[in-house]
């Protein structure tokens, strides 16, 4: 089943898509940045540098952080944090709704899988693999 993966780049070094949602997603839903981040195979330093990355992005911070102790420490998202994750999911919907005929037209067009089609006249051919 086709996929439609957005990415919004605001500038040359600020930008969201789907792992950053998906971070923020699981923050929301664990309570911790350290879990969100091994949820999705990745450090807590990597987590931790995206949030950070994250909050200096937009004017209020998106991910709030409580220190350890006792009980150890946590995170949650901002009101800020919701919005983001709720604006850039509709716009992923939108542009699922907008784009879904075309993507049907452009998967019905797909050859089947390991299929070689011939190059149009004109055009180089893909070189055969080599025999070992």
């Amino acid at each position: 089943m086709p996929r439609l993966t957005l990415r919004i780049d605001f500038d040359g070094e600020r930008a969201i898509g789907p792992g950053k949602i998906k971070l923020l997603e699981l923050i929301d839903a664990l309570g911790s940045i350290s879990a969100a981040g091994r949820r999705m195979g990745m450090s807590y330093r990597r987590a931790w540098l995206l949030v950070d990355a994250l909050n200096r992005c937009f004017r209020e911070p998106l991910v709030a952080s409580h220190a350890g102790g006792a009980h150890g420490g946590g995170a949650a998202l901002t009101p800020a944090g919701c919005a983001v994750v709720r604006h850039y999911r509709a716009v992923e919907a939108a542009a699922h709704a907008a784009g879904a005929a075309h993507i049907a037209a452009l998967t019905q067009a797909l050859a089947e899988p390991g299929r070689v089609v011939d190059a149009a006249p004109g055009e180089a051919r893909p070189a055969a693999p080599r025999a070992g």
